[in-house]
């Protein structure tokens, strides 16, 4: 029984990890590849660490549902059987929408950046790439 949930707790974790997407300054959606970008220059501000909220998709609370069903229908008999299976289902739903928020959840970074045109910008990306204050890196 401890393999069951192991095994689905396993298969939850890769099926969530799959769903999630790239918040990276260096990927591009496959709607801007191969399109004209506009690029404004400027002066970074400023750079703090920020967090970037998970995912919250069905995907999860479904997932985890059906594991947490599949994992209650295994206790007990007759009306027992079916409450610990709803109770399952429901505890699962719960489990799986944390488990996706938390899996897809990343560290990131907010870049203040003033424009050469004299305005100010503020860009959340992921923390896979080191800015510093007084570089002038280009905003799009």
């Amino acid at each position: 029984m401890h393999t069951l949930r192991l095994i689905a707790l396993v298969a939850l974790t890769t099926l969530l990890a799959a769903c999630a997407s790239s918040s990276s300054g260096s990927a591009y959606s496959r709607d801007e590849a191969r399109k004209t970008q506009t690029v404004k220059t400027g002066v970074v501000e400023s750079v703090r660490a920020v967090k970037i909220e998970g995912t919250k998709t069905p995907v999860g609370p479904a997932t985890g549902a059906v594991v947490g069903g599949v994992a209650g229908s295994t206790v007990g008999h007759g009306k027992g059987r079916t409450i610990a299976t709803v109770v399952g289902a429901v505890a699962g739903g719960l489990a799986g929408a944390a488990i996706e928020e938390g899996v897809t959840r990343k560290d990131g970074i907010e870049i203040t950046v003033k424009l050469d045109s004299g305005g100010l910008v503020a860009i959340v990306q992921e923390a896979d790439e080191q800015f510093h204050p007084g570089e002038k890196p280009p905003v799009f």
